[in-house]
């Protein structure tokens, strides 16, 4: 019988007491090319008092992404904010979320590949221009979350992967 590493079934350590989870990258075991990599630019991001750049943590599951994203709140010195992909049914959905950010806070979307294709044109509007339009053309609401940058279109989630940075797990990483 071949022995699997990586069980889909299994619900990792989600029981857990949170306090058992890692809270800095110094604590985190393996993922070493993935540490020094967020090391640097968390560090980086802290200096010039800015948000760390949008990242996509990809990787089978029970690799720890949703830890990760944990710790890159509290090395940020800032909240996180969790949801998964198909709780996101509808634009109103998203925007609740988002408006509930704080400055520089972390918004991790488990699953984000499931999201809803309108909701993920939203998505990227956030991400690239720091707002999200709702509404028709001239009547539209427009929810500001910061900064932004002219906007796009784009057609899938491939094309997102511009706005972030990612970083892979993989299983059996040496360190």
């Amino acid at each position: 019988m071949e022995t699997r590493f990586v069980d889909p079934e299994d619900q990792g350590d989600e029981g857990l007491d949170p306090s058992l989870r890692p809270k800095r990258l110094d604590e985190m075991l393996g993922q070493d090319k993935v540490k020094q990599q967020l090391r640097i630019a968390i560090t980086a991001a802290r200096e010039r008092g800015e948000a760390l750049d949008h990242v996509l943590l990809s990787g089978p599951p029970g690799l720890g992404k949703t830890t990760l994203a944990r710790v890159i709140a509290n090395e940020m010195g800032v909240a996180v904010h969790d949801t998964s992909g198909p709780l996101l049914d509808r634009p109103v959905d998203l925007a609740g979320i988002v408006t509930a950010l704080g400055a520089r806070d972390v918004l991790f979307i488990d699953e984000v590949h499931r999201v809803n294709r309108e909701v993920e044109e939203y998505l990227y509007s956030a991400m690239e221009d720091y707002r999200i339009y709702f509404g028709r053309e001239g009547d539209s609401l427009v929810i500001l979350l910061g900064g932004g940058t002219k906007a796009r279109q784009h057609q899938d989630i491939k094309d997102a992967r511009r706005f972030w940075r990612e970083y892979r797990s993989r299983k059996h990483e040496g360190g």
